[in-house]
């Protein structure tokens, strides 16, 4: 079989449960960011991560996948529906347990720090994107609160594992100065 097939050379793409439609609908720009979210979290992993940072972002790759999938299919009821409120759980208790090891924050923070924290922080942010893409879609779609939930808390997690990285690597978090 070969990588290119010319079925979207027109702009168009094919939709999981069959149908076609542009390239810039909402449904292939929310689960199209979701694809750069993955891709990103795989960038972080290539770079030298904490074996505790990397062991966080695995199973994220493989429930981002999941996401994606649903979120490819026009069906709610197609049976995607892949993440429930147990990923949600356990992404807060695992931005939980990574917290313990920090210091409270007083101030807002700039992204960077550390190479590894730097490309957490892209990550975080490359996710509220993905989470303004979904949103958007559910003007359009019916979208399951618990992928927003799953979102949302993805974003919280790559906040804290930015900060943790830079503790691991003893590098502090840049902080904000008003005023420049």
């Amino acid at each position: 079989m070969r990588i290119y097939t010319r079925t979207g050379d027109a702009g168009l793409t094919g939709l999981y449960g069959g149908g076609r439609v542009p390239k810039s609908d909402a449904r292939i720009a929310a689960y199209g960011a979701i694809d750069e979210l993955n891709a990103q979290l795989g960038v972080c992993r290539a770079a030298s991560l904490p074996s505790d940072i990397d062991a966080a972002l695995a199973p994220l790759q493989h429930e981002l996948f999941s996401l994606g999938a649903e979120l490819s299919s026009p069906e709610s009821s197609s049976g995607l529906g892949l993440l429930e409120e147990a990923q949600v759980t356990a992404l807060e208790q695992t931005i939980d347990r990574f917290e313990t090891e920090l210091t409270p924050l007083k101030t807002f923070i700039l992204p960077g720090g550390s190479p590894e924290a730097a490309a957490l922080h892209v990550a975080r942010v490359t996710c509220r994107r993905a989470e303004r893409e979904v949103v958007a879609l559910t003007a359009a779609a019916e979208v399951r609160p618990v992928i927003l939930k799953y979102l949302n808390r993805t974003s919280d997690l790559l906040f804290v594992l930015a900060r943790y990285a830079n503790h691991a690597a003893g590098v502090p978090d840049v902080p904000w100065e008003k005023n420049l």
